[in-house]
């Protein structure tokens, strides 16, 4: 019988082995960089943002807003990945299985698609490895400060908040994919 944890653990894994990942590959650069409509949010080369904020510590910032603008801009791959890597995994990662500390402000975003797959691998490997090795005790115990508003919730709950972000987050990716290799360009 599986433990709680390797439930929740499949839960995602089943979505990134049978559907996201192989969706990923050989995305190019131009898909991960490419614009679905004027004004999209993306990573971009330092100083070439007109997104009001535009964070990182590397050669490649993300486009922001505080507070994000209503309606919100459509994303690039880029950007989605970027969002995956940082606020998703990342800070999850750094804040509850040992990490490196991530912020949007201080994050080095990849300037390929295939440096941003080689960290989203490494990511998701670190955040399905911990999850699956969780305790019933670790389960149900409060997330923690790092969560904030979410902070008393159970880790049970940050979980499948997670895995309902990366299924969220990669099926969008899936969909840019498809309309620019149909042409919407």
């Amino acid at each position: 019988m599986p433990t709680e944890a390797r439930v929740l653990a499949d839960q995602l894994a089943w979505h990134w082995d049978n559907q996201a990942r192989p969706r990923l590959v050989g995305l190019t650069d131009a898909e991960y960089f490419r614009e679905p409509v004027p004004g999209s949010w993306s990573v971009r080369p330092r100083g070439t943002g007109t997104a009001p904020v535009q964070a990182g510590a590397g050669d490649f910032t993300i486009d922001f807003a505080f507070p994000e603008p209503d309606p919100a801009p459509v994303t690039t791959i880029a950007w989605r990945l970027g969002h995956i890597l940082v606020g998703v995994l990342g800070m999850r990662n750094a804040a509850h299985f040992g990490g490196p500390a991530v912020s949007y402000e201080d994050f080095d975003y990849p300037g390929t698609g295939q440096g941003a797959l080689d960290l989203l691998d490494e990511y998701y490997s670190r955040w399905i490895s911990a999850v699956s090795s969780l305790t019933p005790q670790q389960l149900a115990a409060p997330a923690g400060e790092a969560e904030g508003s979410r902070s008393n919730a159970p880790m049970a709950t940050l979980v499948l908040h997670i895995n309902r972000e990366m299924i969220h987050h990669l099926a969008e990716v899936a969909l840019l994919r498809d309309l620019y290799a149909n042409g919407l360009r």
